[in-house]
């Protein structure tokens, strides 16, 4: 049936330690391959950052000494130096948001690449609103790219490129440097710390009200014949609204602590500056220090705050990044539905028998069992049904079958394979299944069917419509396979939907199809005509045939009987109609 390869196991990618980290940290870490590159944009926007306080500074020194007469040739070095500051500045700058814009995109596609994968391993959709989840990918993934971008590296120039213009001014004058150190220490720390406190609070509330408005958005759209069918369409209306009024709010405070923090800054440069102009007054009058080095020292400390600017505005935002980034983790950090795989080459040619030995299910350590003890086999090539009342587990059951999660007990095997042992996509090339509500995608039903098969031809794509009992509707379509099919598949009725879907599994080519509700949302006629169809379409497989509904189970080739996670009776349809018990019940009902 496989291949003996053996893979070691893996630990789990995200250990509780590592979800215990400050989200920042986590966030800063997910750039670490490319830790280089932001250096090299830290030493580029240092350099930039200082050859423009080195450019007022000679411009003050220039102008200062031009009434001094001094010797052309003086002039002459500090014009080139100018220039040659002037072009620097703006190569660096350059250089700097070239090389850090690029490792901060590289990383954000990294992450995104995390995020899907991360999804499409452990299906975690239904944990959350799809509103919400669109706003997780989009939103609270970019925050990774405003902290590195915006939160990383202009503290760091600022570290850089302030200590060097405080130690050049303490060298010239020492009162002027503390003094401007104490400016730099309130503007660019105190004032900052302060907006990182005060934005917190609205920064995680921000993240919240965007996943409501997003979710509120999308519920909208996708409810919105139902919404206008009940007169709801208003309330909804008057939902999205609040949201968006919440979320403005909010975004009004964030203004409002911006332009706090800035004014702050200005004022404390302000005062600095006042404050070197009177310490080197005072350092003149007493003969400490001349009058060209006061102009330097004066102009150089004004420059000097161009270096803590931005922090401010980065600090007022680290509320909203760091809740972007718990809301990311939140995604990064769901627990796998399925263990690492052990084993690998899985021979999906094999035999197909199903057994499932004592099989237990449970969604949480204090939740009741989904499944408790179910003993089950499907013969290969005969069809099996599952029945029984809503919430027996029989979705359950699929989704072991499918790999969409593991038992906690017992053993699932296909043709004498554990399949928990072996990767979930192999698995999904032996055991393929149509869904309650199977997704029709916005294209054509030739790209709807080639969803299974990429490299299908028409001829395999009609086969597998003939199969389904849907060739003769889609031929008499006058645009046949090239028909689009509309948002979910409006423009097919909801009988067509499920032959697509299972024409699009039998298409895959599997040995094991699971059939999951497949009438559940279909009205009586319909739903005749469907289940007749999906036995005739599944013969030569092994199917397993979950359903509350016993229309066609008179040629099903055995049924089981669940309820409460327990396997009650199993039979023909003729041995349970004859036993008492839920089957006759519910067939007499």
């Amino acid at each position: 049936m496989s291949a003996d390869t053996t893979v070691p196991a893996e630990p789990l990618p995200v250990p509780g330690r590592e979800r215990r980290r400050d989200p920042l940290l986590r966030m800063i870490a997910l750039a670490r391959p490319r830790g280089s590159r932001f250096a090299l944009g830290v030493l580029l926007g240092a350099a930039a950052t200082g050859a423009g306080i080195a450019l007022l500074g000679l411009a003050a020194w220039m102008l200062a000494i031009a009434a001094d007469h001094p010797p052309i040739t003086a002039l002459g070095v500090a014009v080139v130096a100018t220039r040659a500051l002037g072009v620097g500045r703006g190569v660096a700058r350059y250089l700097e948001r070239l090389v850090t814009h690029d490792a901060a995109f590289r990383t954000l596609a990294e992450v995104r690449v995390r995020v899907y994968e991360r999804l499409a391993a452990t299906e975690p959709f239904g944990r959350f609103r799809s509103g919400d989840l669109v706003s997780r990918l989009v939103n609270d993934t970019e925050a990774t790219l405003d902290l590195l971008v915006r939160g990383l590296t202009p503290p760091l120039v600022s570290v850089v490129t302030g200590g060097a213009t405080v130690l050049f001014l303490t060298v010239l004058h020492a009162p002027g440097g503390i003094l401007l150190a104490a400016g730099l220490l309130l503007a660019g720390f105190a004032v900052p710390l302060a907006a990182a406190a005060l934005g917190r609070g609205p920064g995680r509330r921000q993240a919240g009200a965007r996943g409501e408005l997003s979710t509120a958005l999308v519920d909208t759209l996708h409810g919105a014949p139902d919404l206008v069918a009940y007169g709801a369409m208003e309330r909804q209306v008057e939902r999205v609204n609040a949201a968006d009024a919440e979320l403005t709010r909010l975004a009004r405070g964030d203004s409002a602590l911006l332009g706090l923090g800035a004014g702050a800054s200005a004022l404390i440069t302000g005062l600095t500056v006042w404050g070197a102009l009177f310490l080197g007054v005072a350092a003149v009058e007493g003969g400490a220090l001349d009058a060209v080095s006061l102009a330097v020292m004066v102009l150089t400390t004004l420059a000097a705050f161009e270096i803590v600017a931005p922090l401010p505005a980065v600090a007022a935002r680290m509320g909203a990044i760091r809740a972007g980034g718990a809301r990311l983790f939140g995604v990064l950090d769901t627990p796998a539905g399925t263990a690492p795989p052990t084993r690998t080459g899985l021979d999906t040619r094999g035999d197909a028998t199903v057994r499932i030995r004592d099989l237990r299910v449970r969604y949480g350590p204090e939740e009741p069992w989904a499944l408790d003890g179910v003993d089950l086999e499907v013969p290969a090539g005969w069809t099996v049904a599952v029945i029984g009342p809503s919430g027996a587990g029989k979705s359950t059951l699929a989704s072991v079958l499918l790999r969409f999660r593991d038992p906690d007990g017992g053993l699932v095997e296909i043709g004498g394979e554990d399949v928990t042992a072996y990767p979930a996509d192999e698995v999904r090339g032996l055991v393929s299944g149509v869904p309650q509500d199977p997704h029709v995608f916005a294209s054509t039903l030739r790209e709807n069917l080639r969803l299974a098969r990429p490299g299908a031809d028409d001829g395999e794509l009609w086969e597998a419509l003939r199969r389904a009992r849907l060739a003769d509707e889609v031929a008499a379509m006058p645009r046949g396979l090239d028909t689009q099919v509309g948002t979910h598949g409006l423009g097919l009725s909801g009988g067509m939907v499920q032959r697509l879907a299972l024409a699009r599994a039998v298409l895959a080519a599997p040995r094991v199809l699971v059939l999951d509700e497949p009438t559940a949302h279909l009205d009586p006629d319909t739903r005749d005509a469907v289940v007749e169809d999906l036995l005739a379409a599944v013969e030569g497989f092994s199917t397993l045939l979950v359903t509350h509904d016993l229309t066609g189970l008179d040629r099903v080739d055995r049924i089981y009987v669940v309820r409460d996670g327990r396997v009650l009776q199993r039979g023909t349809h003729e041995e349970l109609s004859r036993q008492e018990g839920w089957y006759r019940d519910v067939a007499a009902g």
